[in-house]
């Protein structure tokens, strides 16, 4: 070609005739520069990559311009000319795409799409191959053009493991951010993405995360998960995080273990059957994206400075052992108290200082196992900075992400009456608390009007209490209904069943130990009128009549509380156990599937007194 040409000989020729012969070719070398400006571009290494794909020396290599037909013709001459237009490129090599985030080679030997950091172009990220030629000897016999813009590059690219296995072709998207797209044709069912993932994150939004460590099934080498928007993987190191996402439909995941090496195990590949549809691979990149903090029993009743600091504002979130249920723990930007209707009130046990991160761990909360701290989502994160959610926003849209990210769901319920009237608490003992003070005045019949007030906003509160104690009860009802049909439908899964119906009894049974304490909606109005009738006359029995009904007022609302926040720990216990319990049984998944969405219908708009918003 001519720009070879002119390249290998600029050190010999005189400056003279170099520029005239320059001068010649002025279309090839706006391309070869507009090209290498560009920020997509496509590389030709013009020979095939043998054993290691060397990404950093890049001698022989061959910049693809956007525009092919000035290579070979002045551009005013083609573009008048129809019979130039339609020209295809033809790889002697491998193909490279590269941006500013990425460097991604098809290595047309091992059959394998290699994704590496473009600021560490040794570090490779992750492999993708055809999921039907995993282990077997394939090469990648067709790239094709299909995009080359110098912001936007597609190629088709056709993997081939001899006649035995035919032909299987996707189509590789690029654009300028951190996103791959991947688009199977038909004849390719599956995708293998591999990578170091040391933990695996199947996101909820409404309860709480699913989170693999491959240490804790040894006995296990392939993981059969129940597949969600964005599933995140936590790559070895701390620096990297795995991000795929898909458009809805009947895909199926599963988890790929490796062997044990240096006393770890970490899952090498996510095989994904894609049921004919995209996906789309990103990575994120920086120092502690990630971190695993190992909770030591010296860390019981004590301020803990751990050595990992957040890079960035996100919302960071963990894990963390309450009454025996993985809990999410959101961090808070200070140190504070908490009180919970099952544990009762405690120091919150993850928190950050400036640049310092805390935790704080009791009884209720006991350092027990490993703390997984990352995030999904934005909070003051800067705007250079992607997070898996921003991820599938982009890839997934605006429509289907509202459906998965469910903020109406997220919402807490109200059980306040009036919100704008008054700063007193609607709760039972809120409210007893500010009448109280009323009665020790004398007050209570100059200031009738606010007592009756406070015990409507009370009565409002219990009424709303006992509506949602009811849709837990209806909840696990049809749960225990639908895990027996499920049995008979599916007699191989009845120990999984069981164990699952297990825990949805204790729903019912725990209504039965506190039905007696949360008493009934008429002993609430016997409670109603003898409290108003206080403020008619002045009596000096008014008082302590009045301090004995907020004993009742609270002892019942308190019971209250606790069936909420049991109820609500129950429920998300069996949506965790139905995801972490179908690992060992593909048929199971689908079960589990639709339990976890009964689950989550469920936990929609929590009160709070089951657990705060968005934690």
């Amino acid at each position: 070609m001519i720009f070879d040409r002119v390249m290998n000989c600029r050190m010999v020729l005189p400056k003279a005739a170099l520029i005239l012969l320059l001068a010649a070719s002025p279309g090839i070398l706006i391309t070869r520069a507009k090209a290498e400006a560009a920020n997509t571009r496509l590389w030709d290494t013009q020979s095939p990559f043998i054993k290691k794909n060397d990404v950093r020396n890049r001698t022989g290599w061959k910049i693809v311009p956007t525009d092919l037909l000035t290579l070979e013709v002045d551009p005013a001459a083609a573009a008048s000319d129809p019979s130039f237009w339609g020209r295809e490129y033809s790889f002697k090599g491998d193909a490279v795409a590269e941006n500013e985030h990425l460097i991604v080679v098809f290595a047309s030997q091992t059959a394998s799409v290699v994704v590496y950091s473009k600021a560490n172009p040794e570090k490779k990220l992750a492999e993708v191959a055809p999921l039907q030629l995993k282990g077997a000897r394939a090469k990648i016999t067709g790239v094709g053009i299909l995009q080359n813009t110098g912001d936007e590059a597609a190629l088709e690219v056709t993997f081939s493991a001899g006649q035995t296995t035919g032909k299987l072709s996707a189509v590789f998207s690029f654009g300028v951010d951190r996103i791959i797209e991947i688009k199977p044709a038909p004849d390719m069912k599956g995708i293998s993405i591999l990578s170091p993932i040391a933990w695996a994150v199947v996101p909820n939004f409404i309860g709480d995360d699913l989170i693999f460590d491959p240490q804790k099934f040894p006995s296990t080498s392939t993981l059969h998960i129940p597949p969600a928007n964005p599933f995140v993987g936590l790559l070895q190191g701390e620096n990297t995080m795995l991000v795929m996402t898909w458009p809805r439909g009947k895909q199926k995941m599963r988890l790929i273990a490796g062997k044990v090496q240096r006393q770890q195990r970490l899952f090498e590949s996510v095989d994904f059957d894609n049921d004919g549809k995209s996906i789309h691979l990103a990575v994120l990149e920086a120092p502690g994206i990630w971190h695993r903090e190992q909770l030591k029993p010296s860390y019981l009743e004590k301020d803990i400075a751990v050595e990992w600091k957040k890079p960035f504002p996100a919302k960071w979130i963990t894990q963390l052992d309450e009454a025996g249920v993985k809990t999410t723990f959101g961090f808070r930007e200070s140190r504070g108290g908490i009180w919970r209707a099952i544990t009762g009130k405690y120091i919150y046990p993850v928190w950050f200082d400036g640049e310092s991160t805390f935790f704080h761990l009791s009884k209720k909360i006991p350092p027990k196992g490993d703390s997984l701290i990352y995030f999904l989502e934005r909070e003051g994160t800067p705007v250079s900075v992607s997070t898996p959610v921003d991820i599938m926003k982009k890839t997934l849209g605006s429509q289907s992400c509202q459906t998965i990210l469910d903020l109406a769901g997220r919402k807490l319920r109200t059980h306040h009456r009036r919100p704008d009237a008054g700063a007193h608490r609607a709760a039972t003992c809120g409210c007893t608390a500010v009448i109280e003070p009323v009665f020790k005045a004398g007050q209570e019949v100059a200031r009738q009007e606010f007592v009756e007030g406070a015990v409507d906003d009370m009565v409002y509160f219990v009424r709303r209490h006992v509506a949602r104690i009811g849709e837990y009860q209806d909840f696990a009802r049809e749960m225990i209904q639908f895990l027996n049909q499920a049995k008979k439908s599916n007699p191989g899964l009845e120990p999984y069943l069981d164990s699952l119906e297990a825990i949805a009894q204790q729903i019912p049974e725990e209504y039965d130990r506190q039905k007696e304490n949360i008493k009934t909606l008429e002993y609430v109005d016997e409670l109603t009128v003898k409290t108003k009738a206080l403020t008619e006359k002045k009596d000096p029995k008014n008082l302590p009549t009045c301090l004995e009904l907020g004993k009742k007022w609270r002892a019942m609302g308190g019971a209250q509380d606790y069936l909420l926040g049991k109820f609500h720990s129950l429920t998300r216990k069996l949506f965790q156990e139905a995801g972490y319990g179908c690992v060992n049984q593909p048929e199971a998944v689908a079960v589990a599937q639709e339990i976890q969405k009964r689950c989550t219908d469920c936990l929609r708009n929590p009160d709070s007194y089951e657990i705060w918003a968005n934690y």
